[in-house]
Formats: structure tokens, C-alpha cells, sequence
């Protein structure tokens, strides 16, 4: 039953939001609360379940949210994007920006959490977009894509890390083996987003028309400057993760300072102070409540409302139960090297979060390996990348990566399940079948 009422509230998130048009924060709100009464959830659990999911989902992301949209409104209003776009453009052709979102993804997210790299890139994306007169469709999904396929399957992202320690398997094939399997669900992603989805027009700056656009790249500053308020914060970010994997053998004083200025926040509130750079003269104007601060913080309180919403669902369907009884499910059945897969992809459907369903697959794996015939070194990172592959799918409504992609998009729910999340589905799907491939040559 408790299944059936998983599809029930999925039904209601896209009926409601897409036809009536109620906002998603109220319907993820409600939705929430329906789920966790006909699922048969103790009333206090419920309660804190509610309470958890809202606070720790924008405790993770939300200050990252606002920092990032102010970062984005200085870099679009003083004309900065515009200067990076042109050199990007440069390098890779007006019909190619698709492509190199998708690339500058699929790296950026190794090391940095995808939904503050999508806020972090999605002005630039907007701008090269515009710049190029294309839809942004297409480039924002291949974005979004690239950033999903390494924070699923590429160590040292913390999700197939904590798969890989769970299942005992080693790190160094499992990266080997990511990086092949991550470019060619890549390649398949960027061929959906440019064939498919950029046939769907979306406006990448509605409010900025072309004639705006050109007084602003009048006083705008360089391509370098522009860049340092976004690239500086990704720098540090790295530089945080490096010294988090090799502390032993680094200076404990310059440890401590990389990874106070490569957290996450404390980057972005330096990339926010770089963007105040950015301007001819910075006006106090631009920083008051009806200066570009004030509309950034404005635009960005939907998004913080709505993906605090969604970590509240999240939170629920995981405290439900709902992931356990389907994992029970899975693993009676016998399919070989897509057992691991269907199990993730069942877990990260039901409950939203990438990371638990790697988690959580990888921990009901474990005591089935050798029944199953997964010994060696290599069928165990086989199966670390197929629980990796299924936790890429499929990214809907209780996911909060889907409503950061969507809300700075424009997209409506309706369009966010065929376009990203379709896309998540095809990337998914792909790693899973190129892993069946190598798994049948090593068989």
C-alpha cells in the first residue's frame, strides 16, 4: 500500500502544480503530510520528519542558494557574464554550448556538492545561452546531467566513496572504471539534451533584451575578473577536498585554513565579495532591498521555500520505511549485475536523495555478494557503479536537485519531468548498460 500511495502523491505533486497551478511548496507540503497519515506514520514522527527535512535540506544548501543568486545577479548586471560567455563562445562555437555545459559539470561536480554547482554555473549557463540566441533547454539540462553523472559514479564525490567502503571494494578500479562509464553516459546525456530537449524553447534572460545586454557589456569588466566571483569558490571548494583526502601529509595550520575558506559557504561569501568587484563603482544603491541584492534575494526566496519543501518529502518517504520494503523486494529476485541497479533506482525514486541510495543499496548488497557471485575485485566494482547508476534515477518531485533545476530555468514541474528528469532516466541508463557490457566480457 504504501507504494500505491507513493504513486498517489506523485500523481497529485504533477496534477496539482502542472494543471491547477498551485505553488510547489504548498502542494509538496501537503503532499508530505498525506503520505506520512496514509502510510501509517506515528504523528510525532511525522511532526519531526517534517521539521528535519525542512531544516536540514536548506541548512545544507539554502544560505548556498542565496549567496549564489547574489554572486549571479552581480556577475549579470554588471555585463560580467556577458564577457565570459563571449570567451567560451569563442572556444566553442555558437551551436556548442550545450556541450560545453555539460563538460563543465561533469568536472565540476567531482568535487562540489551538484546543487551549489548548478546555482553556481547557472548565470554563466544563462548568459552563453543568450549569447549564443539558443534556448536554454538545452544547455541547462546538459548542465544538470553533467553535474548528476560524477556526483553519482566519480570518487571522490561522497556518495560512491561510502558505496565502495560498505561493499569492501577497491577505490582505485572503482575510479578506473567511473571515469570510462561516467564520459560515455555523458556523450548520451549531451546527445538528449542537444536533439532532444533544446527543441523545447525556454528564454535563458526574459527581462534582458538584446539592447540592454550590449549597454551593459559597454561597462562591463574583463573575462578574468568576471570569472574569479564563480572559479575562485570551485578553487577552494577542490582545494578543501584534496586536503580532506591527504591531511596527514599537510601543514595542520595550512590544513585548517584551506578547509575553513573550501567550505562551501565561506567560498561562496568569498566568490560574493568578488562579485562586488565587479562593478564600475559599487553604488550602496545595489546592495539595498530594491537594489540587485535585494530582487536577487527576492527571486531566490521561491526556490529556498520549494526546496525546503522537497527536502520535507524526502524526508517523510525515507522515514516511511518505504526504501527497506522495496530493497526487500528487490533482492529476492535474481538479475544479475542489474539487482544492484533496480535497487538504487527503486530507493532514489521513492525517497529523492542520491547519497542514501547509494548508501542504503550498497548496505543491502553486502550479505547477498557471494550468493550472488560477486567475489572478485572487479564485479565489486562493477556493482558500486551500478548501485551509482541507479541512484541517478530517476530525479523528480521529492528530490531537491530537481526543483534548484527547475526553478532557475523557469521550467514548470510538468516540463521538469520530461525534460531532466527523462534525462536523468537516459544517463542512468546508459552507465547500467555499458557496465552489463563490460560485466559479460569479464563473466
Amino acid at each position: 500500500m504504501v507504494v500505491i500511495y507513493l504513486l498517489l502523491s506523485i500523481v497529485l505533486i504533477i496534477l496539482l502544480t502542472a494543471r491547477y497551478q498551485v505553488h510547489p511548496f504548498i502542494v509538496l507540503f501537503l503532499v508530505s503530510l498525506f503520505y506520512g497519515l496514509c502510510s501509517g506514520m506515528p504523528l510525532n514522527e511525522i511532526i519531526e520528519s517534517v521539521n528535519s527535512g525542512f531544516g536540514d535540506t536548506l541548512g545544507s544548501i539554502g544560505l548556498l542558494i542565496i549567496l549564489g543568486v547574489i554572486i549571479g545577479a552581480f556577475l549579470e548586471n554588471s555585463g560580467g557574464a556577458y564577457k565570459i560567455a563571449d570567451k567560451v563562445l569563442n572556444l566553442t562555437g555558437k551551436k556548442r554550448v550545450p556541450t560545453a555545459m555539460g563538460i563543465i559539470g561533469y568536472f565540476v561536480s567531482i568535487p562540489v556538492f551538484a546543487d551549489s554547482a548548478f546555482i553556481l554555473l547557472s548565470p554563466l549557463n544563462k548568459s552563453l545561452s543568450k549569447k549564443a540566441k539558443i534556448t536554454l533547454s538545452g544547455s541547462a539540462v546538459a548542465l544538470a546531467l553533467g553535474l548528476t553523472v560524477t556526483h553519482t559514479l566519480v570518487p571522490p564525490t561522497p556518495g560512491p566513496i561510502a558505496a565502495a567502503g560498505i561493499l569492501n571494494a577497491d577505490l582505485g578500479l572503482v575510479m578506473m572504471l567511473a571515469i570510462p562509464v561516467s564520459a560515455i553516459a555523458l556523450v548520451a546525456a549531451l546527445i538528449y539534451s542537444t536533439q532532444y530537449v533544446s527543441k523545447t524553447y525556454i528564454d535563458p534572460i526574459p527581462e534582458v533584451d538584446q539592447e540592454e545586454m550590449a549597454a551593459r557589456m559597454k561597462k562591463a569588466p574583463g573575462a578574468f575578473k568576471s570569472s574569479l566571483p564563480v572559479f575562485v569558490p570551485i578553487i577552494l571548494i577542490v582545494l578543501r577536498s584534496i586536503v580532506n583526502m591527504y591531511e596527514e601529509t599537510i601543514n595542520a595550520e595550512v590544513a585548517n585554513v584551506i578547509l575553513f575558506m573550501g567550505e562551501p559557504f565561506i567560498a561562496l561569501l568569498i566568490g560574493m565579495f568578488l562579485a562586488f568587484l565587479l562593478p564600475q563603482k559599487l553604488d550602496s544603491s545595489m546592495l539595498s532591498t530594491s537594489g540587485w541584492v535585494g530582487k536577487a534575494l527576492k527571486d531566490a526566496t521561491s526556490i529556498i521555500l520549494i526546496t525546503g519543501a522537497g527536502g520535507i518529502f524526502g524526508k517523510v518517504l525515507q522515514n516511511s520505511g518505504i526504501a527497506e520494503m522495496l530493497g526487500q523486494m528487490l533482492s529476492d529476485i535474481d538479475l544479475s549485475i542489474w539487482l544492484p541497479f533496480l535497487l538504487a533506482a527503486a530507493i532514489k525514486t521513492a525517497q529523492g536523495s542520491s547519497t542514501v541510495a547509494l548508501i542504503t543499496a550498497a548496505s543491502i548488497m553486502t550479505p547477498m555478494m557471494e550468493t550472488l557471485g560477486f567475489v572478485t575485485e572487479i564485479e565489486k566494482a562493477i556493482v558500486v557503479l551500478a548501485i551509482g547508476a541507479g541512484s541517478s534515477v530517476f530525479s523528480h518531485a521529492n528530490d531537491s536537485f530537481f526543483w534548484v533545476v527547475t526553478q532557475l530555468t523557469g521550467m514548470d514541474t510538468k516540463m521538469g519531468y520530461r525534460l531532466f528528469s527523462l534525462g536523468t532516466f537516459v544517463l542512468g541508463l546508459t552507465a547500467a548498460t555499458t557496465l552489463f557490457i563490460i560485466y559479460l566480457f569479464i563473466g
